[in-house]
């Protein structure tokens, strides 16, 4: 069942939003070549943990409960990275997805950033990647069907030269960080047939495109958690909380 928010309980998941908005821009004052994924996870934890919120990701069930506030994933890692000793390099983009629950509710946002000077091949998926989810908030207000609004994100990576990964997708979000209904970032028939929704007032989405440069296919590292693109191409991936109010799309992630 899809749940519709209304205008107080949207606040008050802005408000969850704007922190995380605020570790984000935590991440892009301190990712450069040289500095560890563990430290980037630990300026999220401190941040979180000082505002007294909730690290939604921190405990998550898997072969290991996930030990981390965030995801940190690098190159041809599309999600789940667990942050570590890893350091850093020129020439690196790293995917940073992290989410916070305070006063009851959630959110949750997800930017790839660059490491030092990228190659062209980086720049341009992250561009693309990125220009998907401005498609999405873009079209939400306009669109009746979520598929109509999938299917516009996918022409716009594909037309680049680059691949949808269609095995993970993007969620409702409100009082838990997964909810009803999946969020695909591709369209397809079986999808408006059987998982297809209405756009209306209330609603609130975790939108999340996770683009590849090359296939798709994907593998799972020994760790139980990250996965990365078979053919070690590099992806990219971004997120934004998206309420969709009677007066357009709000960004609770994004900058007021």
């Amino acid at each position: 069942m899809i749940t519709l928010r209304s205008k107080r309980e949207i606040e008050k998941m802005h408000v969850a939003g704007q922190l995380v908005r605020q570790a984000h821009q935590k991440v892009a004052e301190l990712v450069k070549p040289g500095i560890t994924t563990a430290v980037l996870d630990k300026a999220v934890d401190d941040l979180f943990a000082e505002a007294g919120a909730v690290a939604l990701f921190k405990g998550v069930p898997g072969k290991v409960p996930f030990p981390a506030a965030t995801c940190i994933s690098v190159n041809d890692e599309v999600v789940h990275g667990i942050p570590g000793k890893r350091i850093l390099k020129e020439g690196d983009i790293v995917s940073v997805d992290t989410g916070a629950k305070i006063g009851g509710w959630c959110g949750d946002s997800a930017w790839t950033y660059a490491v030092g000077e990228i190659s062209d091949e980086a720049k341009k998926l992250m561009e693309v990647t990125e220009r998907a989810l401005q498609i999405a908030i873009e079209l939400l207000p306009v669109k009746k069907r979520w598929s109509q609004v999938a299917k516009e994100m996918q022409h716009e990576v594909e037309s680049a030269g680059f691949s949808v990964i269609t095995t993970l997708v993007g969620h409702g979000i409100g009082t838990t960080m997964h909810e009803e209904p999946q969020v695909p970032n591709y369209d397809s028939r079986e999808f408006r047939q059987k998982g297809d929704f209405d756009l209306r007032p209330g609603l609130v989405l975790a939108v999340e495109p996770m683009v590849a440069v090359g296939r798709e296919d994907l593998y799972l590292h020994g760790d139980g958690w990250t996965l990365s693109t078979k053919d070690r191409s590099l992806t990219a991936h971004f997120e934004h909380t998206l309420a969709l109010t009677s007066s357009g799309v709000r960004i609770l992630t994004g900058e007021d």
